[in-house]
């Protein structure tokens, strides 16, 4: 599990960025990913995936 900081996320169009703790990347996270309701600023636990454009968050988590 990957663990990281919600830096931008839009309820109305249910997608956000994921800043990772350890390589300070950033990941895409779309509300089907979401096993949580998370808003900017919260800690996360993610999984990664391949998805359309890239390695997207899934499995995103409030820790």
């Amino acid at each position: 599990m990957n663990k990281g900081i919600i830096k931008f996320y839009n309820e109305t169009k249910g997608f956000g960025f994921i800043k990772e703790d350890e390589s300070d990347k950033e990941y895409f996270v779309h509300v089907s990913g979401l096993v949580d309701q998370v808003k900017e600023n919260d800690s996360v636990s993610f999984e990664l995936e391949e998805g359309r454009k890239g390695l997207m968050a899934v499995n995103v988590r409030q820790v």
